[in-house]
């Protein structure tokens, strides 16, 4: 898992903003139910969080009310609603069984629903994908597939992933099919992720003839976005202001 319990995202509270924020079952195309949060502050622009393997839980709702108190409409969403239903789940649930289920056929059609949810209200509405470890390597998926996305960011997203989810080749094989900008947003002190892998995304992304950044955070280890880690603030800090401006550049 990515997160602690216990985590928040270091993204600065703005106190007496006037967001709305529920808990929702979304139905998607294929008549899956799943659990997704919603934060709304009435913006122009929305975003869609992909949580890591542990699917929604509070870091994420949180996420959605930072963003929503900074002028985005968020939703995030769960990933497990075909297998695990859409009820709240204890801390130590065994989510390695539905991560293994997940499909990428699955996976796009709740996100297209969640990005209906955001454009209820303006079909125009411009749309963000933001993910994290499985998320992020999710959000990457979703440029590649036909949503009409304005951009996607990931953060420490495996770009050579092959075993989840199911029926998706690793995204490094992907970047020609991307139809929007995409951010990666990487720690250099990633066990999981070695340099050289970054280094083989960023190949690609060039031989592709794009440029898209991806960017390599030196000593930050994996889900260094957390405000716990105040040896990563810079970082941190670093990496909203990259999520503003290319949310602002893209939208």
């Amino acid at each position: 898992m990515c997160f602690d319990l216990d985590s928040s995202p270091p993204i600065p509270h703005i106190h007496g903003g006037s967001v709305q924020h529920e808990d929702l079952v979304l139905t998607a195309s294929d008549g899956n139910e799943f659990a997704a949060f919603s934060a709304r502050a009435g913006g122009e622009v929305g975003i869609v969080v992909l949580p890591d393997v542990r699917g929604l839980f509070r870091f994420y709702e949180e996420l959605a009310l930072r963003f929503a108190e900074h002028g985005f409409d968020a939703i995030a969403i769960d990933y497990f609603g075909r297998s695990a239903g859409v009820g709240k789940r204890d801390a130590d649930w065994d989510f390695w069984p539905e991560v293994e289920a997940m499909t990428l056929a699955g996976l796009e059609n709740d996100v297209s629903a969640a990005i209906g949810h955001l454009r209820s209200d303006n079909p125009d509405k411009p749309v963000f994908v933001v993910g994290f470890c499985l998320g992020g390597s999710n959000a990457w998926h979703m440029a590649a597939a036909d949503l009409d996305l304005s951009g996607v960011v990931g953060f420490y997203g495996h770009p050579n992933r092959a075993d989840f989810p199911s029926g998706a080749a690793p995204i490094i094989t992907r970047v020609a099919e991307f139809s929007c900008p995409i951010l990666a947003l990487q720690g250099g002190d990633d066990p999981g992720i070695p340099a050289e892998v970054d280094a083989e995304f960023e190949t690609a992304l060039r031989n592709a003839g794009r440029s898209d950044e991806v960017i390599i955070y030196n000593g930050a280890p994996h889900s260094f976005f957390d405000r716990k880690y105040a040896e990563f603030t810079n970082a941190s800090q670093d990496a909203w202001q990259r999520i503003l401006g290319f949310i602002a550049e893209n939208a």
